[in-house]
């Protein structure tokens, strides 16, 4: 219990200093080993047994503004190289780790699935 305590709070004062997406990247790989971005896009692409995958609403190639499936609501670009806000709030993008992770996996994404899927998205051009 005791040493996840302090990897929850060694990744939580690292992504307080992330200002980029590779320093929040960075930032993951430090709790959860090297990123991987053949599994980030692996990841962002299959459904995991649920009805939806990332690129149900942010496509499967996330370098354009699209909408939410349900919802309709405009969803801006996720890769960074279309959007150079994404990545650079670490609240909010942990809000929206979170949440979406929810809705894909039913549960939230661990520091290795959100380095594989920030690597991944680094290379989308």
């Amino acid at each position: 219990m005791n040493k996840t305590l302090f990897c929850f709070a060694l990744l939580s004062a690292n992504l307080a200093w992330a200002a980029s997406p590779a320093e929040m990247l960075r930032s993951y790989e430090a709790s959860s080993g090297k990123s991987s971005v053949q599994r980030g896009e692996q990841f962002f692409n299959n459904k995991h047994g649920k009805e939806w995958s990332c690129a149900s609403c942010h496509t499967s190639t996330p370098n354009k503004t699209t909408e939410h499936i349900v919802t309709g609501k405009k969803i801006e670009a996720l890769a960074p190289s279309a959007n150079a806000n994404r990545f650079t709030d670490v609240a909010k993008s942990e809000k929206w780790f979170k949440r979406n992770c929810k809705d894909v996996l039913d549960r939230e994404c661990n520091a290795q699935e959100k380095a594989d899927i920030i690597a991944w998205l680094l290379t989308v051009k």
